[in-house]
């Protein structure tokens, strides 16, 4: 653990927040010059971390949980300078964290890293962006046929989990067809969601449109559902690698809300969190 110290901008007034933030035990940093496209970033047993071929910028929004709309500021190349990392924790593995319940030990750590090797500075604001508001489709209306209120109690189960011995390694292969009990799933073209407020679809529509969305709705309680919709595909695949081909036929996300889930996307103005970079600087490799 080491003291990290952040300017951060609130309401206008700079003030300094000294906090106890993990760092990785060791860590490799080298500038990746190999023009390959493919880009990822994968957690491994024992609390290691490999991201390879990685812009700054995808590391920033990763390590601090952000959509891309909220990542400001910063010189032209940390979108097109590729990195590759390797580092692990001390200790192992860091305890699993509830979605949309703050950032791991491993996000933090990276957050460490950003700031020792490539000097990263930054502070936050809040700017009013457009933004989507996710309400009913028909005001006073009734959820679409998809969308039905959850039947399982994800709390118990998971008290119930932590009282059971550790499982084993993660099935290999495709992962199930259908709703995950107690589990969120998005892939090209699907959102599969399974026993959370409709809040926690928020994140994933903002991912998906380019904008923050709040929760209009007033809808209560836990949901599930099976969302299909036109797949996106964004830049170019690897050498060798086709995208899976997309229906025809598929409606856009927002057709899909309104006609699968009884939900629209109205667009409006609202403040948004943003991060900004003050600076940063290319490293040294390892």
């Amino acid at each position: 653990m080491r003291k990290l110290m952040i300017g951060v901008c609130l309401a206008g007034a700079a003030v300094i927040v000294g906090a106890q933030e993990p760092a990785f035990e060791v860590a490799t940093v080298k500038a990746n010059t190999s023009g390959d496209f493919g880009q990822f970033i994968r957690r491994q047993p024992g609390g290691r971390i490999t991201a390879t071929n990685m812009p700054i910028r995808t590391l920033v929004t990763f390590a601090y949980q952000l959509a891309q709309f909220q990542l400001a500021g910063g010189p032209s190349w940390i979108n097109s300078d590729h990195f590759d990392i390797v580092a692990k924790l001390d200790g192992g593995d860091p305890p699993p964290v509830p979605p949309g319940s703050g950032p791991d030990r491993i996000q933090l750590a990276m957050r460490t890293l950003l700031a020792d090797r490539f000097k990263l500075k930054i502070h936050r604001e809040t700017r009013e962006m457009d933004i989507y508001a996710l309400v009913m489709a028909k005001p006073g209306g009734s959820p679409g046929k998809a969308l039905k209120p959850s039947t399982v109690d994800c709390a118990a189960m998971a008290a119930a989990r932590r009282n059971q011995p550790p499982q084993g390694p993660p099935p290999q292969g495709p992962p199930p067809a259908g709703i995950i009990p107690c589990g969120i799933m998005a892939g090209p073209g699907s959102i599969r969601f399974g026993g959370f407020p409709i809040s926690q679809l928020t994140q994933m529509l903002g991912n998906q449109t380019g904008r923050m969305v709040v929760d209009r709705t007033g809808l209560t309680g836990n949901w599930e559902f099976e969302l299909q919709f036109a797949a996106e595909q964004r830049g170019q695949p690897p050498p060798g690698v086709e995208f899976p081909r997309s229906d025809p036929d598929a409606p856009s996300i927002f057709t899909a809300l309104q006609e699968q889930l009884g939900l629209k996307l109205e667009s409006t103005k609202g403040p948004v969190d943003v991060l900004v970079i003050d600076s940063v600087e290319r490293p040294t490799d390892d």
